[in-house]
């Protein structure tokens, strides 16, 4: 399996992609302003321990974790996540000043060979129907539209008081293959 992975983006930066260490949690708040998903990390994290989940960062050499991405491996969802087929990726963010450079390409290309190793022949996701942005890289990485998504769901945040998202989105898939 991969664990590690330097890429070169220029010939000043070089960006480490990474499993997720317990000391990176607070890094994923990006200084406050995830903080009301605290208990979502740390839930996450130990679904990592328990071998359920992957939690990947990016880190940039003296700035420290500008990106993360989340990917469960199995869920109550098996048409999102299976165990053995399927995963399903979630809270994908790049730092905004570092969007729009490749890192979130790069990110994508480690994560999807990574589950391509791990068996996995399908990678699911759900974006925002309002995210553009979003739906066009997914698109130009091979991802396809496959279902709407009412986009309900809820989860407690760093005060332990239960919030309510509705975020209607699409579910994207894309069929995993050898280097993506």
């Amino acid at each position: 399996m991969i664990q590690e992975q330097i890429q070169e983006l220029s010939p000043v930066n070089k960006i480490k992609i990474r499993h997720i260490m317990k000391d990176d949690l607070p890094a994923l708040e990006w200084n406050g302003e995830f903080r009301h998903f605290r208990k979502v990390y740390a839930d996450a994290y130990q679904r990592v321990l328990n071998g359920l989940s992957l939690i990947w960062v990016l880190e940039l050499p003296d700035t420290g974790i500008i990106g993360q991405l989340f990917v469960q491996l199995k869920c109550d969802r098996p048409e999102l996540a299976d165990g053995k087929n399927k995963a399903y990726m979630y809270a994908f963010r790049i730092q905004p000043v570092f969007r729009s450079q490749g890192f979130g390409e790069r990110m994508m290309q480690v994560i999807q060979n990574d589950l391509w190793q791990r068996g996995f022949k399908t990678l699911t996701l759900n974006v925002a129907k309002d995210n553009l942005r979003a739906q066009k890289l997914y698109l130009r990485l091979g991802f396809a539209i496959t279902a709407d998504e009412p986009g309900n769901w809820s989860y407690p945040d760093d005060r332990g008081i239960w919030q309510q998202v509705h975020e209607p989105a699409w579910r994207m898939e894309k069929y995993l293959s050898p280097g993506d």
